[in-house]
């Protein structure tokens, strides 16, 4: 099993940047780390709003189990109980994209600098790496956290016209 590299503090990252810099501003690789704190920033801006609008619908979703007796979308667990595990169901959609929110949002642009001090072209690569590894991380978990945000949604309006349908129908 591997070793798992020891978390850098942001003041080890900067010595690193500085190092990789070799004490002069190089252009080229200000512009490449623009571009990524750019794509980084993106990123967790969407992360975010995707995970606010999952807490939304996780609060819409629920509503027919917390609904209080006799308001049009309640539920009662015993004589409805297939009705509860689908609206459940739509629940733990909805929170499994949140998770993977979470997840995503939550990924750094960690690295070590074990072997490579005092060498700039070596730190310059394992610092745009990371970079490069976290906005694909986060660019992953806003893939899969909208396909479970999708199906939570589909799956919660189906349940509520059904729910609505049946008490309609006096079922």
């Amino acid at each position: 099993m591997a070793a798992r590299a020891k978390r850098a503090s942001a003041r080890v990252a900067l010595r690193a940047y500085q190092a990789a810099r070799g004490g002069e501003c190089d252009s080229a690789l200000i512009a490449d780390l623009e571009f990524l704190q750019s794509k980084d920033l993106d990123l967790s801006v969407r992360l975010g709003a995707l995970l606010a609008f999952d807490a939304l619908m996780v609060t819409a979703a629920i509503n027919p189990i917390a609904a209080s007796p006799g308001a049009p979308l309640s539920l009662d667990a015993p004589t409805q109980p297939f009705e509860v595990v689908a609206i459940s169901i739509c629940v733990v959609l909805l929170a499994i994209s949140s998770y993977i929110c979470v997840k995503g949002i939550l990924v750094g642009e960690e690295f070590g600098l074990d072997g490579i001090e005092g060498k700039p072209d070596a730190i310059r690569q394992r610092l745009l790496a990371a970079w490069c590894t976290s906005v694909d991380a986060q660019a992953i978990a806003i893939a899969h956290g909208s396909r479970f945000t999708i199906w939570g949604g589909i799956a919660t309006v189906l349940v509520c016209g059904w729910i609505m349908a049946r008490k309609m129908l006096g079922i």
